[in-house]
């Protein structure tokens, strides 16, 4: 049996940003275990982590961080020394349809979290940390100029954006209230490979792909500034080593656009890989009515973590982007599986022997 100098939970681990913060830390620190908490809702998925589920430092355990009792038993078993928290209900549309869930994860979940950790660290911080993964939709809109820093008020506008503000509050809370170590980031819209077909690009993708109407909200005006989501799994990495707690970091990639520029641009990607003439796939394009609390811009300043921890983007958009349209189209029997439902009968087949 291996010694392992720290011991990790990875809350989440089987979603989107969480599976490449796992692959990340399992692949780059052998000397550290890895545990992947997660409840396995309709966004997690295992088979984003097939390439290191026989690692000998990567387990994973089934579980929802709203149970007390059963966070209680993870700290238990595995006496965590840091906890990477990205659980969470993160779809906009979903949270206007039933908000009580993401106050339930988000807030709730954060929360047992929190205290799990405050009662078996027991004030023995040393070496201890709690890194809540958070997002940039917590400041809510802006204009045509500016950029969201670490000191802009929080004005959350969707039942998603208020239930991440409320969880960000709380573990700052408890870093001021109890000394808890905490460290938080706040991160622009993720794009890259695995990625849950409800959101923007991966849905434009397969759609495309299938030649289905493509859903704009309103004219497209919407800007949200995008960051290729192995480069946030580098910025967390840098932080949880670096960042000072007590400290909120922006992480972002400089990298503007409007969603009805970013639909064409997709669209002539997809057009030269597949063959089709050009602007075929832009006669997909469909607006439809935009939705409640649509914020028009998003924009992060990320100089704080790039002066002070060093971080900066790796990729231009374009070619993140091509990057991504590539693996979708090389991996369609993980795109049926999600589309169909089937990706859930994956833990049922590895975990139940």
């Amino acid at each position: 049996m291996p010694d392992f100098s720290k011991t990790i939970l990875v809350t989440g681990g089987a979603g989107f940003i969480g599976s490449h913060v796992v692959r990340l830390f399992v692949n780059k620190y052998p000397h550290y275990k890895i545990v992947n908490g997660d409840a396995l809702t309709y966004a997690g998925n295992l088979e984003n982590l097939k390439d290191v589920q026989e690692k000998a430092n990567y387990v994973f355990e089934k579980v929802d961080i709203t149970d007390e009792q059963s966070v209680n038993h993870l700290f238990e078993q595995y006496r965590f020394d840091a906890v990477i928290h990205l659980a969470a209900e993160s779809h906009v549309d979903r949270s206007i349809m039933d908000p009580l869930a993401f106050v339930r994860t988000n807030v709730l979940g954060t929360v047992v979290l929190l205290n799990t950790c405050r009662n078996y660290w027991k004030n023995q911080y040393a070496g201890k940390l709690f890194y809540h993964v958070s997002t940039d939709e917590v400041y809510g809109s802006l204009g045509e100029s500016g950029f969201f820093t670490e000191e802009t008020p929080y004005d959350p506008h969707s039942p998603y954006s208020a239930s991440k503000a409320s969880s960000d509050h709380f573990v700052m809370a408890y870093h001021d209230t109890y000394g808890l170590p905490v460290v938080m980031s706040n991160c622009s819209n993720n794009y890259g490979s695995h990625h849950f077909p409800e959101k923007l690009i991966p849905l434009m993708i397969n759609n495309i792909k299938n030649k289905k109407p493509l859903p704009v909200y309103g004219k497209g005006e919407n800007v949200r500034d995008w960051l290729y989501v192995e480069d946030h799994a580098r910025a967390i990495d840098t932080i949880f080593h670096t960042g000072k707690q007590g400290e909120s970091y922006n992480v972002g990639g400089f990298n503007e656009w409007k969603n009805i520029d970013l639909v064409k641009l997709l669209c002539r990607i997809m057009d030269q890989k597949l063959g089709r003439a050009a602007g075929e796939s832009e006669q997909l394009i469909s607006y439809v009515t935009d939705r409640p609390g649509h914020d028009l811009r998003y924009a992060i300043d990320a100089t704080k973590l790039h002066k002070e921890l060093g971080w900066s983007p790796s990729l231009q958009f374009e070619e993140g982007l091509e990057k991504t349209v590539d693996w979708y189209l090389a991996n369609e029997d993980w795109i049926n599986h999600v589309t169909s439902g089937d990706y859930q009968k994956y833990y049922e087949e590895q975990y139940k022997h």
